[in-house]
This record gives C-alpha cells, sequence and structure tokens, in this order.
C-alpha cells in the first residue's frame, strides 16, 4: 500500500521530495517483499556507494543530472531518463549536479 503521498490528487513527482545541502533525502512509497518505490533527492556531490540488489533495481530522473555505474560503466542520467540497474550487478548512483530519482525495486 502507498504511503506519505496523497492519493486522487494530481502531482508532480519532482516536487515530493525537497533538495538538502549536503544531504541525500529519501521519502519511502512503498516497502514490502515485493516491491519498493522510493524518491530521492541527491544534492550535487553526494552518491551511494556500490553496493547489490536482491531486485531488479528501475531508476527514472525526475530532475537534474545523474550518474549511475553498473558493472563499473558509467550512464548519465537527465529529466524523463531510466535505466534498469539489474540485481545482483555492482551498482552505485552519484548526483552529478542536484538529482531527483524514483526508484523502483522489484524483488
Amino acid at each position: 500500500m502507498l504511503k506519505n503521498i496523497s492519493k486522487s490528487e494530481v502531482m508532480v513527482l519532482k516536487e515530493q521530495v525537497e533538495y538538502q545541502s549536503g544531504q541525500i533525502v529519501s521519502k519511502t512509497l512503498v516497502q514490502n517483499e515485493n516491491v519498493s518505490i522510493t524518491l530521492f533527492a541527491f544534492d550535487e556531490g553526494e552518491e551511494i556507494s556500490t553496493h547489490e540488489s536482491s531486485g531488479d533495481a528501475f531508476v527514472t530522473c525526475l530532475d537534474g543530472t545523474g550518474k549511475v555505474t553498473i558493472d563499473g560503466f558509467d550512464y548519465e542520467l537527465t529529466e524523463g531518463e531510466s535505466i534498469v540497474m539489474p540485481a545482483k550487478h555492482p551498482h552505485a548512483v552519484y548526483g552529478q549536479k542536484k538529482f531527483k530519482m524514483m526508484l523502483i525495486v522489484v524483488f
């Protein structure tokens, strides 16, 4: 079930999480054994270091410019672009500039 977000209301996703200086801000919308949906706002230069997930992770850039590294290869994302970080592959996310994203992980 969705939480932390309005229902039956038109919204702009990138406005649902705010930038904070020197931080990564996250807002969890769903978290269970099957799926996780989280909004993130990265300040410029902030990162989630290399790790692996047991589920496929679908990232959509909502604002700014971010870098996603998968298996040592870098991919730049700008607003409206998406990429899948496959399960059990090392990946990282870096805010090249201020960067907002939606992360959907399917387990």
